[in-house]
């Protein structure tokens, strides 16, 4: 299995680059990511990667693209949980490398 080395510490990764081990997530861990995806982080960008967090620890998956939308609509505003704002915040797709820069799994079926 490949792995990353985030502050010293190797960490397991699938072939995607997702990390193996969603309970290795920390918030270098998230720093390590974003700068690998050419991201700088903002308290947007954190406020989306802690909802994922929490969602993937209460249910044991990642949200659907329209639950991130409702739920980030529902607490910040329709501005901010548009899926326009989100492809400004992760470029490469909020389900995809929003997830990663999270600690999850890579997201399964349509994203």
């Amino acid at each position: 299995m490949a792995t990353i080395l985030v502050k010293n510490k190797a960490l397991e990764v699938d072939e995607q680059g997702y990390l193996s081990n969603a309970d290795d997530w920390s918030r270098d861990v998230a720093e390590y990511y974003a700068e690998v995806e050419g991201i700088r982080l903002t308290e947007h960008h954190w406020e989306i990667i802690h909802f994922l967090r929490n969602y993937y620890l209460h249910y044991q998956i990642a949200p659907m693209i329209k639950i991130l939308l409702r739920e980030i609509s529902r607490k910040r505003g329709p501005d901010r949980g548009s899926a326009k704002n989100l492809y400004e915040l992760y470029p490469n797709g909020p389900a995809k490398q929003a997830c990663k820069i999270a600690g999850l799994p890579g997201p399964a079926g349509c994203v």
